[in-house]
């Protein structure tokens, strides 16, 4: 009977951590470098942005939680060229500027580096 109790303690345990794991999020990179185009890269600190925007899907809405999701979109035709940078990252910038939060860059020369 110990016995039995024991191996149900276990699998409860295991099937746990399961939950657990797939309820965790995952972050992602803590820093990542942006395809920028004609006009270079774009560094992108990742959790930095994480730690100010609660809610994933506030970007992530639009492209995939994934490595090259946005330049796989554009090549596919699924995202203009721009839009993920002018809809999303400096509209949010301008926002939080014009309500005098701190911010990140809001012209294209201070996130693009050649």
């Amino acid at each position: 009977m110990k016995v039995l109790l024991a191996i149900a303690c276990i699998g409860c345990g295991l099937m746990w951590g399961d939950v657990a794991a797939a309820q965790s999020p995952e972050k992602g990179a803590k820093e990542m470098t942006l395809n920028g185009g004609s006009q270079g890269k774009v560094p992108f600190p990742h959790h930095a942005h994480q730690a100010v925007i609660a809610d994933c899907n506030a970007c992530h809405a639009t492209f995939a939680q994934k490595a090259g999701a946005i330049d796989h979109m554009k090549g596919a035709g699924s995202l203009k060229p721009k839009q993920v940078m002018n809809t999303l990252c400096v509209k949010c910038h301008k926002e939080k500027h014009a309500a005098g939060e701190k911010t990140g860059p809001l012209t294209c020369a201070q996130c693009h580096v050649k």
